[in-house]
């Protein structure tokens, strides 16, 4: 497709929507991810954070396959909390599994640890991932049809029209992107946060996975050396 450099990129002509299916297959790595943990990382029975992500994943990949401009409150109430939930319990497993380390008496080997800290530091990128799509300009329903103006972040294709579709819009897997940059580098880099609450986001994130490289990994690896 040719694309006009003159061309504003600023305003989506006409209501889109955008599938649910990248962020449902991210909730769905995380809850692998969380079910093999082990038992003393999980709190509470370990089916009771998947059942609860399965009880509002399934019905709005059923009935709300796509984003749309016009979605019902009660679908994105439904997103919110599903991230809530893969967030609470990831941060339970990481307080427990630092707990479990500082914890006297406490051994496990350095595999289990290094293992569980991944699974955890992965699960971190998946739920930040989902919190950066789910909240960038309000959400996909106002991004499918709002401005650029008001947005959470700056995405490189936002300052170089040339390199992208003049109704470019940021997807889930640009949210991934920077969920994964962020994890690894501890800061920004080509996106940059504009509003307070996505600095938050992601000085959030970068602090805990600084916490689970340094302290739950590092102790790892000197268990195995």
């Amino acid at each position: 497709m040719k694309v006009d450099p003159t061309a504003k990129p600023h305003s989506v002509p006409t209501p889109r929507s955008e599938s649910r299916w990248p962020a449902s297959l991210a909730v769905v790595a995380a809850l692998a991810l969380y079910v093999t943990l082990p038992e003393h990382f999980v709190l509470g029975p370990r089916w009771l954070v998947p059942a609860l992500e399965l009880a509002l994943l399934v019905p709005l990949s059923i009935i709300a396959p796509r984003r749309t401009y016009d979605e019902k409150a009660w679908r994105r109430i439904a997103a919110i909390a599903l991230i809530a939930i893969i967030n609470l319990a990831n941060v339970a497993s990481l307080v427990l599994l630092v707990g479990f380390l500082i914890g006297s008496g406490a051994k496990a080997s350095g595999v289990q640890l290094l293992f569980s800290s991944t699974e955890i530091w992965l699960t971190n990128i998946v739920v930040f991932a989902l919190w950066y799509w789910e909240l960038d300009r309000g959400g996909p329903k106002h991004r499918l049809t709002a401005s650029t103006r008001g947005a959470d972040f700056l995405f490189p294709q936002m300052v170089t029209p040339i390199c992208a579709a003049p109704s470019w819009m940021p997807r889930f897997v640009d949210y991934f992107y920077v969920a994964f940059t962020n994890a690894t580098a501890f800061s920004p880099t080509d996106t940059l946060p504009l509003t307070p609450a996505a600095k938050m986001l992601m000085a959030v994130q970068s602090l805990t996975s600084l916490l689970t490289v340094a302290l739950v990994a590092a102790r790892a690896v000197n268990i195995l050396s």
